[in-house]
């Protein structure tokens, strides 16, 4: 799962080349080498628009110095803010057993030419000349203004030989050196660009048009409150330099935000916002919108910029904790309209944004309980529920990592923190496990059949019994996730399910479950035939035998007294787990296996 998720993205990246390196990043389909370099070579352009956010295809293209006679750097990046040049070596693998298990030689590490690069060498030891690119990386390292306060750091990008970081530093000529093997690029680099948090905002500017502002461009207040003293600024902001960052930084600027753009329970407010700002040329958006609200940790505002009627916001770790439906909104009809189309589109709009700035040092505990405060008592649009307040807790977090490093299965702990992966074709919605099926499968395939069909059970955040070191139970659960998905029923994890199918999800994993969790689709319709006519079975002695679930009834002609089986009650009653048991350890399976094979 996680690395064809990977090739997803990669091939998604490859279709980004313009038009000057189409022929290289796709060629024909039927030619599978050249496939896979442009594969390898869209490898560097994750790492360099995950890392540093690059999101033009062109500006990563010219980091990329993967070419004959590039003294071993694949590509580089300088970052001015940090004061770091990284030089990269990237040894992509083209099948998933290669890329998780073939590890980098350690001579190949002692190709990099670094020090002879670095200090100014046109030629490698053969005295073959660089090429273009590499040139371009020494002309830029002597161009850059401080570069005394640079420090260097390599970045291999494949799986290394166990060998200490003093060893990896000698091979690298002395550098500090960074390892992406396969498991760090899938939690690294492949989930952050599925679920939009792959690059951190640490201070963004907004140019404030003032022509139109009569008492200046802004409002500042001092709150004092039981977590931290605030200073609140509210001032009316571009929708289109909203729209930028939020198309820039997507759900690394909603951390804190409880839940992440609602793309289907949201339909009706994202689009009476896209019709505000398509269909006016005017600004009525401002009147309508009720706004954004966004925490910094610092934030300020120069009205004397050297440009008439003109200043410029800055705010620093910026994070927006109500107004993201909004924001992602805006997000969208700017990338679906590139270049003058956005000018235009969004021309003389503005929106109405609050900063929230801590004056203090506050922890992250009071940091989020003020957080949560706030979103229950300003969120009016789309309802915050019980369940987004409990998504940024650690004990989701550790989940969402273990299935997804284990299984390659998405864990949605925030409401719609894929749906840009879905949107951007990196994955399906099928690929994406709804926080509460993933609890209610949890809990019936380990037997626990009361807990499994519960009703609201994520929103009252009580998972007793859940235990994430239990191997075995997450296989459960995981096969579980499969039988509902072959069956097609989690195209739509919100509509409700039956008791009886996760009665029968759990009679699969009773059954069956020594055959694993990677079962092909021809065993699996054989073995739920089997699980049906068990049911069958099942409900017939239930229907004949049970004491439970019973109603007399009076035949009003004859008088006759009529005992009915409920079974909607008795599926509810607590009785199930015990009778399902019982009903196991006399089922002949043998039998039933004949039986299928005779008929077929």
């Amino acid at each position: 799962m996680k690395y064809n998720f990977l090739i997803n993205v990669l091939d998604k990246l490859r279709y980004e080349a313009t038009s000057s390196y189409i022929k290289r990043y796709l060629p024909n389909e039927n030619d599978l080498e050249k496939i896979n370099q442009a594969r390898s070579r869209a490898y560097i352009h994750l790492y360099l628009k995950v890392l540093f956010g690059i999101l033009d295809f062109d500006e990563r293209e010219k980091l990329i110095t993967d070419d004959p006679y590039d003294g071993g750097i694949d590509g580089y990046y300088i970052d001015e803010d940090r004061k770091f040049i990284y030089l990269i070596q990237s040894k992509f693998r083209i099948t998933e057993h290669l890329f998780e298990n073939k590890e980098i030689r350690l001579d190949e590490i002692l190709t990099m030419d670094i020090d002879r690069i670095l200090g100014g060498e046109l030629t490698d030891e053969n005295n073959n000349p660089y090429n273009g690119k590499i040139k371009k990386l020494q002309r830029e390292i002597a161009e850059t203004p401080d570069i005394a306060r640079y420090n260097y750091r390599v970045t291999i990008l494949a799986n290394l030989p166990s060998v200490s970081p003093t060893k990896l530093r000698q091979l690298t000529g002395g550098y500090n050196a960074e390892v992406f093997d396969h498991q760090r690029s899938y939690r690294e680099l492949l989930l952050p660009v599925i679920s939009g948090t792959y690059f951190t905002a640490d201070d963004i500017s907004i140019p404030i048009d003032l022509s139109n502002k009569n008492a200046g461009s802004k409002i500042s207040y001092t709150v004092n409150t039981k977590y931290s003293d605030c200073e609140i600024t509210v001032l009316f902001v571009p929708t289109l330099e909203i729209a930028k960052i939020m198309s820039k930084y997507k759900n690394s600027i909603l951390k804190y935000n409880p839940r992440s753009f609602l793309e289907f329970e949201g339909k009706n407010v994202n689009n009476s916002i896209k019709e505000t700002i398509l269909k006016n040329g005017t600004n009525e958006f401002a009147l309508y919108n009720n706004g954004i609200t966004m925490i910094s940790d610092e934030t300020n505002i120069n009205e004397k910029i050297g440009t008439k009627n003109k200043a410029q916001l800055r705010i620093k770790n910026p994070q927006i904790i109500n107004g993201g439906q909004t924001s992602y909104s805006l997000s969208r009809i700017y990338e679906e309209n590139p270049g003058l189309d956005s000018e235009n589109i969004f021309q003389n709009k503005e929106v109405l944004l609050k900063i929230i700035t801590f004056m203090d040092n506050i922890s992250d505990e009071k940091k989020l309980e003020l957080i949560d405060e706030i979103s229950e008592a300003t969120n009016k649009q789309t309802p915050v529920i019980n369940a987004d307040r409990f998504a940024n807790e650690s004990f989701h977090k550790e989940i969402q990592q273990k299935i997804f490093e284990t299984y390659g299965l998405l864990f949605e702990r925030k409401r719609g923190e894929y749906a840009d992966g879905i949107q951007s074709e990196y994955v399906a919605e099928s690929d994406v496990i709804e926080r509460n099926l993933f609890f209610r499968l949890y809990y019936t395939a380990n037997g626990n059949l009361r807990k499994g069909i519960q009703r609201k059970l994520f929103q009252k955040n009580d998972f007793f019994g859940f235990d994430i070191n239990d191997q075995q139970s997450l296989d459960k659960c995981v096969l579980g996730y499969r039988i509902y998905s072959l069956l097609a029923l989690g195209k739509n994890t919100q509509s409700p399910v039956s008791h009886a199918f996760y009665y029968k999800i759990f009679l699969y994993i009773c059954l069956f479950l020594e055959e694993g969790i990677h079962q092909d689709q021809a065993q699996f319709e054989l073995n739920y035939k089997i699980v049906e006519l068990a049911w069958a079975q099942f409900m017939n002695d239930r229907r004949k035998n049970s004491e439970v679930a019973r109603k007399t009834r009076i035949n009003k002609t004859t008088g006759e007294e009529i005992v009915i089986f409920m079974e909607k009650k008795y599926l509810e009653s607590v009785h199930v787990t015990d009778d399902l048991r019982i009903f196991l350890n006399k089922f002949n399976l043998s039998a039933i296996k004949q039986g299928l094979e005779l008929n077929t």
